[in-house]
């Protein structure tokens, strides 16, 4: 693949960032037969480029197969990027109101791909997947008839051999009999302790492939 970046960006990025490599690096930034090749550079003049996957074909396949069981289904970006606790909170007042005053004739399910973030300040064991569901646990207060399921497609969520987590309606009552507390939780980042002692996390194993996150959240009339 050519590189859209230069030896003077790669330089720049170690003076703003005070990274005490640049006077290593520095005879092989400067020097022009070190640098990557750019778009225009002979070596691609025979190369084509063909995406085998991609987040949104995950999501195509999963829209076909909710339809296929008789649901409607939205996708709403396969990009969706930031921090994960806010992007978890804006979709789960989205699935609050279909739930409320969406009149659904039938299942609706919400798809969504991307990357979110977790800044981590806690000392608890997750990943942007699992504190995802857990924002939504919080977000959606056992509201009855929403359940989700979030995951990272390489079945591996942050910290740990865990894909993601799945939620529904019970899962916030099934933690206050366990001792568990959401907020705390979500203070530590410790999502995949939370949803490891409620038997709710995800596990396939390593999946082969990694298409970023894969996030349905499914409501019911």
């Amino acid at each position: 693949m050519p590189a859209h970046t230069t030896q003077a960006d790669a330089i720049a990025v170690l003076e703003r960032y005070e990274i005490p490599l640049l006077e290593d690096l520095m005879p092989w930034l400067v020097d022009p037969q070190w640098a990557t090749p750019s778009p225009t550079d002979a070596c691609f003049d025979r190369v084509s480029t063909t995406i085998v996957a991609a987040p949104s074909q995950s999501l195509l396949a999963a829209k076909s197969i909710f339809e296929a069981a008789g649901m409607d289904c939205w996708i709403l970006g396969d990009a969706i990027e930031g921090d994960s606790e806010t992007v978890a909170r804006v979709m789960a007042e989205t699935a609050l109101w279909q739930r409320r005053h969406g009149r659904l004739a039938r299942p609706l399910c919400l798809l969504s791909g991307g990357e979110t973030t977790v800044r981590v300040t806690g000392t608890g064991v997750g990943g942007p997947n699992a504190h995802f569901a857990l924002t939504l646990v919080d977000a959606l207060q056992a509201e009855p008839g929403i359940s989700a399921i979030v995951c990272d497609t390489d079945g591996v969520d942050g910290a740990a051999e865990i894909a993601g987590a799945f939620v529904d309606a019970d899962t916030l009552a099934r933690a206050k009999q366990a001792g568990l507390q959401v907020e705390e939780a979500l203070v530590q980042q410790d999502a995949h302790s939370f949803f490891q002692a409620l038997g709710q996390s995800v596990i396939p194993g390593p999946t082969g492939t990694n298409v970023n996150d894969f996030r349905a959240i499914l409501i019911e009339p």
